[in-house]
């Protein structure tokens, strides 16, 4: 699903309204029609109950005047605030006010004190409260009369349905400077916003859908967007099939240079993506005094001994038997648990300089790289880096709190300046291509915050580049199928460990597959 910026989402309308000849005050019908159905919908019917629409002024209020008189139609007993003056109003925003006020529903221009308590007293008896007060036309800050009628929405405990995007939200950012409407519902016209899949204002819209308001599918078409949201179908259709005739060789040959001293777990777990994603093949190489440990976790893996010298970590002394692991598989994931020992780093120097296959780049071969990536301009297969936030700042010289405040854009510019494909991980985990496109992923939840996880991801991207994806579509299904397992693992556990994840990846892929 195309995911669009205030900017783009005003130009689309606009081009409608002038090179189509849809007059907007129609567009405002029909997003007041699915603002309406949405409060409809939490109250279960409309008749009798009390609802509240707080209105700015712009057309985010018009659709909330227009949602009024609907409302007012069903049975509802509707009560408008006015933040602004009704001659402040745009203009099909004031020719759905007068219809209002010639239909006898009631309003407050909040100005003194007394409408203050007025609207307090409302919000006390509403049962659901419309937030039209901006929609994506907010920037800046908030003043604080509008601050104060925020604050009691808030403190109000009522539901809260939003129009387009909670109120005091940057539309683009997700940021929230100051304060914002909490929703327990968004309807937004035509297209997601990009404000509303990132943190913190994904916490403040509640459960969003995207109403369609008429916008011509020729012209939602004709735009270049560059941001998606991936989902379940989007994911499916991707998602690679076994042959009838499969066997192992066929089904993808991943190899995995991981562990050190103390690690070994983290070897284990990105061996254990990779198998349950459905590779044919896993050959896990690690530190020579640590697998037998490896080869009592992974039985169904071939552990791969390099080298060490007994010491635990990986060095160049382990680079022959290296080179002869890439000669034979489809693609190689290094980095999971490795350490950044000075001879850990010449042996993953010299792996990146010389690969003869995709490459998947975690954890701490990424660290190893840090002010070195312009080296992966050099190596002409495809990469794919999956770093979280930390590790981001580390490449790039940054905070973690830069990186997660801008996590699109982050994500997009570094992918184009290394020339990479960049798993930017988190809430939510972004992929970002060397083209420019940015996925952001709709599957997941808090309890996969646990040790080990990325270490499965990392597995499940490398095995979908073995099974004949390329390193953008990989990363995209295994992210969202990545996420898709989590969710699976939680469903009976208020706790989960990375395993868990890894164990219903199966369930998750079936899901896919069947949907």
């Amino acid at each position: 699903m195309k995911v669009v910026t205030a900017k783009q989402m005003l130009a689309i309308d606009r081009a409608a309204i002038e090179d189509f000849g849809i007059p907007g005050i129609v567009l405002m019908e029909n997003a007041a029609v699915a603002v309406a159905d949405q409060v409809v919908e939490l109250l279960g019917d409309a008749r009798g109950k009390r609802v509240c629409i707080v209105a700015g002024k712009g057309n985010n209020a018009g659709d909330g005047f227009a949602a009024a008189r609907h409302l007012s139609n069903r049975g509802a007993e509707v009560r408008i605030f006015l933040l602004y003056p009704p001659a402040e109003l745009a203009a099909d925003a004031k020719s759905n006010f007068d219809v209002t006020e010639l239909m006898g529903i009631d309003f407050i221009n909040i100005e003194s004190e007394q409408d203050f308590d007025k609207f307090r007293l409302g919000l006390m008896l509403a049962d659901c409260v419309v937030d039209a007060i901006f929609g994506i036309g907010f920037r800046g800050a908030i003043e604080p009369r509008i601050a104060r009628a925020i604050n009691m929405i808030n403190s109000s405990g009522k539901m809260v349905v939003a129009i387009d995007v909670p109120s005091g939200i940057d539309p683009d950012s997700g940021r929230v400077d100051d304060m914002a409407v909490v929703a327990v519902a968004t309807v937004t016209m035509s297209l997601p916003k990009l404000g509303l899949l990132l943190y913190p204002a994904a916490s403040y819209a509640g459960d969003w859908r995207v109403a369609d308001i008429g916008l011509p599918a020729s012209l939602l078409r004709s735009v270049e967007f560059q941001t998606e949201l991936t989902g379940l179908a989007e994911v499916r259709d991707i998602w690679p099939v076994r042959p009838p005739d499969a066997h192992k060789g066929k089904c993808g040959r991943v190899a995995v240079i991981a562990g050190s001293r103390g690690m070994a777990g983290a070897a284990a777990l990105t061996a254990l993506g990779a198998m349950y994603t459905g590779s044919g093949l896993v050959r896990l190489a690690a530190p020579d005094r640590i697998c037998d440990v490896l080869a009592g976790k992974i039985t169904e893996a071939v552990i791969v001994p390099l080298a060490d010298g007994r010491s635990g970590v990986l060095g160049l002394e382990g680079l022959d038997r290296a080179r002869e692991l890439m000669a034979g598989s489809d693609v190689l994931a290094i980095g999971p648990g490795i350490g950044q020992e000075d001879s850990t780093a010449l042996l993953v120097w010299s792996v990146i300089k010389e690969c003869t296959v995709p490459l998947v780049i975690d954890a701490d071969a990424l660290n190893i790289l840090a002010g070195q990536m312009d080296m992966l301009k050099t190596v002409k297969f495809p990469i794919v880096i999956t770093p979280h936030p930390g590790e981001m700042a580390r490449l790039l010289g940054t905070t973690a709190a830069e990186v997660n405040a801008d996590r699109v854009e982050i994500a997009r510019k570094a992918a184009v300046a290394w020339q990479v494909t960049v798993v930017l991980k988190g809430a939510p985990t972004v992929v970002a291509t060397p083209a420019g496109w940015v996925y952001i992923n709709s599957s997941g939840n808090e309890q996969m915050a646990t040790g080990g996880s990325g270490d499965v991801l990392t597995g499940m991207i490398a095995s979908l580049i073995a099974q004949g994806l390329n390193g953008e579509s990989a990363a995209v299904a295994a992210v969202y199928a990545h996420g898709l397992a989590g969710e699976i693992a939680s469903t009976n556990s208020a706790v989960i460990l990375a395993g868990d994840i890894g164990l219903a990846i199966p369930t998750a892929i079936s899901q896919i597959r069947e949907s």
